[in-house]
């Protein structure tokens, strides 16, 4: 929930019951509008929250002195602000021999506040990190000079990132990611700071007074634990129960593509212990197909704690729902495209947090990401089942970093590839390929799904689908080839098509083997090829010839099966019907 800076001024004087909670807001800057809108907002929120306001610039004074009004206010929560552009008027007041040294001096001074308030006041500690300013005294290359202050801020956030990662009573208050959100020049108004000392706009101060009570609602227990979902439009394109298997929207293009973003990004919380079940108006069978055998499907039903498909209204199951995991209804996240729905469920079942899902599925996770639904006041670590899970998006690049060769990384992927003719399930990702894939494309041919259905069918045509996996995570449907059937003992490959994301592991190797096996059991002995210049598929101009193919002209190649030795890859094969 958003609210405006004149809503919260005003609801920063109204009294609210409830046990009190008293923050202290120490900064470097003027913080009266920001003090004023967080008590604001998290009275709106429902938190009775009393905020007193430091005096200007005077952090140490405060926290030094016995009798300072912030020891007099005994809070429970200190809110330290050190504003970038404080620090950066500070920073060009030193020597430039000394600048190179700033982050590690701001950091010092920030652990000495640390150690004082954990040994005097025994207040939790709320940080915020800092933004940046368009600073590049030299240009770009101020990104790699150590007496500019782009690189120090840079390296201060770095320092704090890993301070407050060994320390329990600090928290972060992301103030960087607001300021990429709203821009800079939203974040920060100099002609407003430079009239008042004042380092956020009043536009920009409800999110970081959002911020601010998203930490203290979680430092109260009030924390969503558990994401309850819709499958047709949520997590897919289409209806399941209409368009079957082969015509559900997910894979890696267009719309496709955008869903299963949203499936990653609900993967990534059940990874950080969010309770992922599924709500959906379906036939049960019919629902879980895509997460048993759809292979572009990124969640799992070994992801989805409570799995609900009936024809009974939301609200029923979602009580159900609640009832088996035995959670309030307070720290569940409803999702659902349809407004029928989300309307239902926030009339019927109040303390469910309904958010107003944009329109296009294309923005649902960022939407999602920038609502702070699922701020935590605590991390245990990722438990035994999930540390792959947790480390895969790192570990290529660290391995292929320690690899001794290509070749040692390659085998050590572990790769495994599967060859198979078009399956109904995959029709719609195949015709979205052909229909977008520009640059591993030869002849750039494109398809609808129901000329893949026909393709698929025709005894004139050898249609292969092609997939990849490793230690790390399955790829899905990364190439397609058809090969015309029509020329006795002869074959022509009308399609060969790939996802860049796969070139040179080896996977142009293994599609041309298979390709020749496949072949030559369907007593072909030529296939012939050809390559059809555009403005974007370049790359693939010498393939053929790479994979052993014979030029018999401008873009013609040919290759005799009898004399084909299979190309070396690193690639395992994992046999499909």
């Amino acid at each position: 929930c958003m609210y405006s800076f004149r809503e919260l001024q005003k609801a920063a004087k109204k009294e609210i019951e409830g046990k009190e909670m008293k923050l202290a807001v120490l900064g470097n800057s003027a913080t009266q509008l920001l003090s004023a809108s967080i008590q604001g907002y998290a009275r709106l929120e429902g938190l009775n929250l009393s905020v007193f306001d430091a005096p200007f610039d005077q952090i140490d004074a405060q926290l030094l002195d016995p009798a300072s009004e912030t020891r007099k206010f005994a809070p429970d929560e200190i809110l330290l602000y050190l504003a970038t552009e404080r620090l950066y008027e500070a920073f060009l007041d030193l020597p430039l021999a000394e600048r190179s040294s700033f982050a590690e001096g701001i950091m010092n001074r920030l652990v000495g506040y640390y150690d004082i308030i954990a040994g005097n006041l025994g207040a939790r500690i709320l940080q915020c990190n800092f933004t940046e300013p368009l600073d590049q005294v030299i240009g770009q290359y101020s990104a790699k000079v150590d007496t500019t202050f782009t690189y120090q801020i840079r390296k201060l956030n770095a320092l704090l990132q890993e301070t407050m990662s060994t320390r329990r009573d600090v928290y972060p208050i992301d103030l960087l990611s607001i300021q990429l959100q709203t821009g800079s020049k939203t974040f920060f108004d100099p002609a407003y700071y430079f009239n008042t000392t004042m380092t956020i706009a009043p536009a920009v101060l409800p999110q970081v007074a959002g911020a601010v009570t998203g930490v203290l609602k979680a430092m109260e227990g009030r924390v969503r634990k558990c994401v309850i979902f819709d499958l047709d439009g949520t997590v897919w394109g289409g209806i399941i129960g209409d368009d079957g298997m082969g015509g559900i929207e997910i894979g890696g293009l267009g719309k496709g593509h955008a869903f299963q973003e949203m499936q990653r990004y609900l993967k990534e919380l059940k990874d950080y212990g969010i309770i992922l079940a599924v709500c959906s108006k379906n036939t049960e069978e019919i629902a879980r197909e895509p997460f048993e055998r759809h292979p572009e499907m990124i969640l799992r039903l070994s992801d989805i704690s409570v799995f609900v498909a009936n024809w009974e209204d939301k609200a029923t199951n979602i009580r159900t729902i609640i009832g088996t995991l035995n959670i309030g209804a307070d720290s569940v996240v409803f999702l659902d495209d349809n407004p029928f729905e989300r309307n239902l469920i926030r009339e019927m079942i109040p303390g469910v947090t309904v958010p107003e899902l944009p329109e296009d599925p294309a923005e649902y996770v960022r939407f999602l990401r920038e609502s702070g639904l699922f701020d935590t006041a605590s991390y245990t670590g990722p438990g035994e089942d999930r540390t792959e899970m947790y480390r895969a998006e790192f570990a290529r690049k660290q391995m292929q970093a320690k690899a001794a060769s290509l070749d040692d990384y390659l085998e050590g992927l572990q790769m495994i590839g599967t060859a198979q003719r078009f399956a109904p399930e995959q029709y719609a990702r195949i015709a979205q390929l052909t229909q977008r894939s520009n640059q591993f494309n030869l002849r750039t041919v494109r398809y609808t799904e129901g000329e893949i259905a026909r393709i698929a069918e025709d005894p004139e045509k050898l249609p292969l689908s092609f997939t990849l996996q490793d230690r790390f995570g399955h790829h899905g449907l990364v190439s397609v080839l058809i090969l015309d059937l029509r020329e006795k003992g002869e074959a022509f490959v009308d399609t060969w098509l790939m996802s860049c994301r796969v070139l040179k592991r080896g996977m142009e190797e293994y599609v041309i083997n298979s390709l020749v096996r496949a072949a030559k059991e369907a007593g072909i002995r030529t296939i012939r090829g050809e390559y059809l210049p555009t403005a974007k598929n370049g790359m693939v101009r010498d393939v053929y010839e790479k994979m052993g193919f014979t030029r018999e002209g401008e873009g013609c190649y040919s290759l005799q099966i009898a004399d084909f030795q299979p190309l070396p890859t690193h690639i395992r094969e994992e046999k499909k019907a």
